[in-house]
């Protein structure tokens, strides 16, 4: 919680800054903040004990005329806003792509990382901070792998049709397949440098489709190469021939 009796309340508030703490009005005509100290306790216990919040020293300042309010006011629209952000869902990435062959594994993974934000609900700065949880991906052919907290990871291009990833997928059969993936991200929001808190909600984004060529392969024996019978079997066409 945001102490506010920072300037008056307490024997143990000056020497941490509020008698001295100065919260000027952010605009021509506004009102002065309120210093405030930010306390915590545990959630379990009836009337507890509150101890200064370890990861904030000193006071900050809260602007409202009601501070006591504000915060209140904040976390019941914080999650709304937090659905708002511009938060970028990454990029699936896929390989090998755009082709890849029937019945081999196609490794799947995204580029999707933590972000942070920094905005103004009513006149108090908020910090917010989204953060990968956990992923969906949808591979287009009728099957999807999660919700996983796997992201997957690149593999060397040698690798690419002979090693199984967690997140890699084997089509059975041939044709064009737009895949995605969905992130579930997870938040927090801060306001005027105090602690983070945990949003009640999560935010979920899908990335734009890819789509996946899947080819097969076929085996033959030929008794000349290319050079010698430019129309063996799997030889490309002659010069002047389509």
């Amino acid at each position: 919680m945001a102490d506010i009796h920072c300037r008056s309340g307490g024997t143990d508030t000056p020497d941490k800054g509020c008698l001295t703490m100065e919260c000027p009005a952010k605009s021509a005509g506004g009102e002065e903040g309120t210093p405030v100290i930010w306390r915590q306790a545990p959630k379990s216990i009836t009337n507890p004990v509150w101890t200064d919040y370890p990861a904030v020293t000193g006071p900050t300042c809260l602007y409202d005329p009601q501070p006591e309010n504000v915060l209140a006011n904040i976390a019941a629209r914080i999650l709304n806003d937090f659905r708002q952000l511009p938060v970028n869902p990454g990029t699936l990435q896929v390989q090998p792509f755009p082709h890849t062959l029937k019945g081999g594994p196609t490794n799947f993974y995204t580029t999707a990382g933590e972000q942070a934000f920094d905005i103004t609900i009513l006149g108090q700065a908020v910090h917010f901070t989204a953060t990968p949880a956990s992923y969906t991906y949808t591979f287009g052919d009728g099957t999807t792998l999660g919700p996983t907290p796997a992201a997957g990871y690149a593999i060397p291009e040698a690798e690419w049709l002979t090693t199984d990833t967690r997140t890699s997928h084997s089509y059975t059969e041939t044709g064009n397949y737009p895949a995605t993936i969905t992130t579930n991200f997870t938040g927090t929001y801060s306001v005027n440098n105090g602690p983070p808190l945990p949003i009640n909600g999560t935010l979920n984004l899908t990335t734009p489709a890819k789509t996946i060529h899947v080819w097969k392969t076929e085996r033959a024996l030929v008794a000349d190469t290319c050079q010698q019978n430019p129309n063996s079997w799997g030889c490309p066409f002659p010069k002047g021939i389509r």
